[in-house]
């Protein structure tokens, strides 16, 4: 498999998604995340609001560097982070390489 932490996401206007078998492979590369409804998706619970509020706000600054950006739930202690890619009508490899990035991320912090 490929190093996805390492890798940038691409502009994949007019790209195909992944298939089944390609994300199931790639699911194997993000500890925690599954597939449900058409994204890749993964909660990440927290101590408070503030520790909530500071991974938000990081998470932010990876995507917008990657200019790849999830959908987001945010409640007290806990964010929902989903991941698809409109370009293309589904789940992408810039799904994953932004997934690994955020498992990074959360990583650090610990």
């Amino acid at each position: 498999m490929t190093n996805l932490l390492h890798r940038r996401c691409q502009a994949l206007e007019g790209g195909k998604p992944m298939n089944d078998d390609q994300i199931h492979a790639h699911l194997n590369e993000v500890n925690g995340w599954h597939l449900n409804n058409g994204a890749i998706e993964k909660t990440f619970n927290f101590k408070n609001y503030y520790e909530t509020i500071a991974f938000v706000n990081a998470l932010a600054w990876v995507c917008h560097t990657e200019d790849h950006h999830p959908d987001l739930a945010v409640s007290y202690n806990r964010c929902v982070v989903r991941f698809n890619t409109h370009s293309v009508g589904g789940i992408s490899i810039n799904d994953f390489i932004c997934a690994a990035k955020v498992n990074a991320l959360v990583a650090f912090v610990a």
